[in-house]
């Protein structure tokens, strides 16, 4: 944060900045007080007491974005750094590191409420924060408006991947698509229906993303809908429709199952 500071008050708007190392975290002991007189060697006692009082220090891995992807150039319209580039660039260190990983709206003093995802593991474990920072945390650290800003706990992220990552094999058949909207109550999380909707098509299943969410006119009130693309695809046989909408309709179904999710 202090980089880019430094680097904003110099006149570079424009900034993609990103740090590694270790961070403190102090548990609720810190050392001992039975320290012994100098030239004597402590006991096994008060060394495994001072053990216990240093702090954990995780390995993180953080960035952050202010003003613009691009300079502006001839034919160029710079965009605008936002949160979703702070989610994305977490997307690509998990996709790297061969590691799959859950984003959901979450919440952090650091970021903007609304604007914030939390980042898990399969197993539950948060991996971390990415999003935009808090107006109140820009203001007072003299940031840009609408910083964007990202934090992962390395360690994790390592200690989750495959000795060995194996890449997945190209089918030589074609894919079959089916985008899918579903109306559920305004509070609950896309990204817990998209899990849902993963688990739900089984194996035929090669990829689900949401592509859009509406609220208003038709939906009804505390209602959203909420579209998703999802592509299967066979690696012995191409696919019927029948096969797909079937593997579609058992997503659904479990969609229904735990969120009431209708289909619009």
């Amino acid at each position: 944060m202090e980089l880019a500071k430094r680097n904003s008050s110099r006149g570079f708007r424009d900034l993609a900045l990103f740090e590694t190392g270790a961070v403190f975290l102090p548990g609720d002991v810190l050392g001992t007080s039975s320290i012994p007189p100098l030239g004597a060697r402590p006991d096994d006692e008060v060394l495994d007491a001072l053990y216990a009082g240093i702090p954990d220090q995780p390995q993180t891995i953080a960035a952050l974005f202010t003003g613009h992807e691009a300079a502006p150039s001839a034919g160029v319209v710079p965009r605008a750094w936002d949160w979703a580039d702070a989610v994305d660039v977490v997307r690509l260190m998990a996709q790297v590191a061969g590691v799959d990983v859950v984003v959901r709206q979450g919440s952090h003093q650091a970021f903007h409420p609304g604007r914030t995802a939390e980042i898990s593991l399969r197993s539950g474990e948060v991996l971390g924060y990415a999003g935009e920072l808090h107006p109140k945390l820009i203001a007072a650290q003299d940031l840009p408006a609408r910083t964007v800003a990202l934090e992962v706990d390395a360690d994790l992220l390592l200690d989750a991947a495959a000795d060995v990552i194996v890449a997945r094999p190209l089918s030589t058949y074609p894919p079959a698509t089916q985008d899918v909207a579903l109306v559920v109550d305004a509070g609950v999380v896309a990204g817990d229906v998209l899990e849902t909707l993963r688990e739900g098509a089984g194996e035929l299943l090669e990829d689900v993303s949401l592509f859009d969410v509406y609220t208003g006119q038709g939906i009804g009130e505390g209602r959203k809908s909420l579209a998703f693309a999802l592509r299967f695809r066979a690696p012995d046989r191409t696919l019927t429709a029948d096969e797909a909408s079937a593997a579609r309709d058992a997503a659904v179904a479990l969609a229904g199952e735990r969120f009431g999710a209708v289909q619009r």
